[in-house]
Formats: C-alpha cells, sequence, structure tokens
C-alpha cells in the first residue's frame, strides 16, 4: 500500500492556456485473503483526489478519469466540486484456485504476456501507456485465467475476457517454454475485431538482456473497412555494468503506421490497444540510469519518430527520505511540429512525494 500527494497529471491541452496545474492525492489499499493453501482472495482499490486548474478548465477531466474500460464498472466519483473531485476504483478483484499444476483466477487481473520492458505487441489484453509512470500495477482485465504447469519452465494458458458484444469478449491461449537458455513464448486467439497470432522470447547475449515479441492483428470481418490489418514487432536490449549504471534501448515496428506526420491520439486515454501502440511506422527508444548513492538516482528516457522527427524526453531524479518515503521530480517534454506523434503535447513537470506502509 502506499500513498502520495501532490502529481500533476497531463492530458493533451488547449495550447492558448501556457500552463495549467493539477493536484493529485493518490492511496492505494491492497488486501488478501489466503482462506486456505489453494484458495486466496484478493481486493485492491485506487483512491485519488485531484484538485486545481485543470479540474475547473476542462469539466470532462472528471468523465475522463471515471472511465472504467473493463465489464463491470468498478469506479466511481464519490465527491466534486467546481475544482475537484474525490475518484475511488477497484482495479484488482480477483479469486484463485492453485491445486498442483492447475492454477485457475477469477475476476479483474493483470494478465501480462508482455517480454519488453517497454513496448509490448503481446501484451492483447490490458497495454499499458509507458507515459503513466504513477500507475506500477499496471490495469487489468474482466475474465478467467486457467493456467496449467507442464513443466519446471513450461505452461500453457487460456483467457477468456468478458464483454458486452462480440467486439469487446477476447478468447486467447499462450504456450510458454525454455530453450537454448531463452524463454519462449507462442499467442493466438481472437481478441475483440481481430484475430491474433504472435510469439516472443526473453534471454541475454553475454550478460545482456535480449528480449523481443511480435503480433499479427487480422480482422475478423474483412468486409469491415474500419478495421485494419497489422502487424506489429519489437525488439530491446539492456544491460547492468558493473558499477550499477544502465543501459537500455528498443526499437516498434507498426506496419499499419505513418511514415508522414502521425498525431491525432492521447498517450494518456485508457483504451490504448497493443495494436497501435506506436502511430508512425517506427519507433525508437533509450534510456539510461545511474544511482549517484544509495540513496539518489537519476534516469533520462527519450522516444523518436524518425519518420516525423517528433520525440519525447524524460528526464528524473529519485530520491529516498527515509525509511518508506521518497521524492520524485520528472519531466514528461514532448518535441515536434503540430500534426506531429509526440507535437501536440507540451512538457509537463511532476513532483511526487510517495509513503510505503
Amino acid at each position: 500500500m502506499y500513498y502520495h500527494p501532490v502529481e500533476p497529471i497531463p492530458v493533451s491541452i488547449d495550447k492558448s492556456l501556457d500552463y495549467l496545474f493539477l493536484n493529485e492525492i493518490h492511496n492505494r489499499l491492497n488486501f488478501k485473503w489466503y482462506a486456505s493453501d489453494k484458495l486466496t482472495i484478493a481486493l485492491e482499490a485506487r483512491n485519488r483526489i485531484y484538485m486545481g486548474q485543470m479540474i475547473r478548465e476542462f469539466p470532462d477531466y472528471e468523465d475522463f478519469v471515471d472511465d472504467d474500460n473493463g465489464y463491470f464498472d468498478m469506479g466511481t466519483v464519490l465527491l466534486s466540486a467546481d475544482s475537484w473531485f474525490l475518484h475511488t476504483m477497484l482495479d484488482r478483484a480477483w479469486v484463485d484456485y492453485t491445486s498442483g499444476k492447475l492454477q485457475v483466477r477469477l475476476g479483474r487481473q493483470r494478465i501480462n504476456w508482455g517480454t519488453n520492458l517497454v513496448s509490448n505487441p503481446n501484451d492483447v489484453f490490458n497495454t499499458f501507456s509507458y507515459f503513466d509512470f504513477d500507475y506500477e500495477e499496471r490495469p487489468g482485465t474482466d475474465g478467467i485465467r486457467v493456467q496449467y504447469y507442464t513443466g519446471v519452465t513450461s505452461s500453457a494458458e487460456l483467457v477468456y475476457k468478458i464483454g458486452h458484444n462480440s467486439d469487446e469478449t477476447a478468447i486467447a491461449g499462450m504456450y510458454r517454454f525454455s530453450k537454448f537458455d531463452y524463454d519462449i513464448q507462442f499467442l493466438g486467439g481472437r481478441v475483440g475485431k481481430d484475430f491474433v497470432f504472435g510469439g516472443g522470447w526473453a534471454g541475454d547475449i553475454k550478460g545482456a538482456g535480449f528480449r523481443g515479441e511480435a503480433t499479427w492483428f487480422r480482422p475478423r470481418d474483412k468486409g469491415n473497412t474500419a478495421n485494419f490489418e497489422t502487424f506489429v514487432a519489437s525488439v530491446s536490449a539492456d544491460y547492468t555494468f558493473p558499477n550499477s549504471f544502465y543501459l537500455h534501448f528498443g526499437t516498434l515496428f507498426n506496419s499499419y503506421g505513418t511514415t508522414g506526420d502521425a498525431g491525432g491520439r492521447s498517450f494518456f486515454a485508457p483504451d490504448i490497444s497493443a495494436k497501435m501502440l506506436s502511430l508512425g511506422k517506427y519507433q525508437l527508444f533509450g534510456q539510461i540510469s545511474y544511482p549517484v548513492t544509495p540513496l539518489f538516482s537519476t534516469n533520462l528516457s527519450a522516444m523518436v519518430n524518425p519518420c516525423d522527427g517528433s520525440s519525447f524526453l524524460g528526464p528524473a531524479l529519485t530520491y529516498s527520505l527515509g525509511n518508506n518515503w521518497e521524492l520524485m521530480l520528472n519531466g514528461q517534454l514532448f518535441f515536434g511540429r503540430d500534426g506531429t506523434e509526440y507535437g501536440d503535447y507540451g512538457q509537463a513537470v511532476y513532483a511526487r512525494v510517495k509513503w510505503a506502509f
């Protein structure tokens, strides 16, 4: 569980407003009941108070926060005024039964099929936004997950996601195994409007992490011109030097992406899809970090769309204030012409104080 006050959240804004401020008090409560050696029940909630200029200038911001993409609407605004509101949401609510090699989990849960650290074409159930840095737990899915461990390093699983109609329903399976010191996976199924087929790997080359994944999205209804076919793939490598200096590089390819100006969406929308992790055909990512002292660490990440020349820069400083207390200063700086992938979002600066208890 943790609590941290004072965090501005960015959205796409009217550039006639030079500065906007938003403060957030964010509390998370996690509960687990180990009913028996086979049965576990979990309930986790996000409680957030938003205050400031953003609420006054954008009345729809409250609806933006309250949007729940799950089958069950587990979020609600408890209190609201002109410049603040209190929102709560259950983002985990599941029952888990484990017996021998079989594990069955029913309810809202995190289903992470990705192997990369940033861009995950295999994460077809609950894709997350890299820019939503304050949500370490990441989104969940309403459904049932059945896993069977076929060996020490291999497993098969089947996931069914509940939907209000066939375009929201998903059912897919994955098989994981280890070979040549690599973890390898293959997946396939029907996810929303598409059939999906993909795979990925995670291993290392001379101590450097080497990961990759790819997914082919093929429309179930080829007569629906609003849907499209695409192939999305990402590869990354990361390495930690003996002095703890860390390097991470990655690239993303989207066959449906454009090679022109790629603007036209919000990175902070809650309905991000693994099918469109980038609007451009290519995306480059880089990250470096270094712990200056055991209490103070630095980090710098960047994304570039090489086709339209737009870019993102994310500097961050983290300092441990004491036991379970942490201070973070973070920037999300977007650059580019109007209409480019990163050019319409301006710059945001964050200050976060976090207390884990």
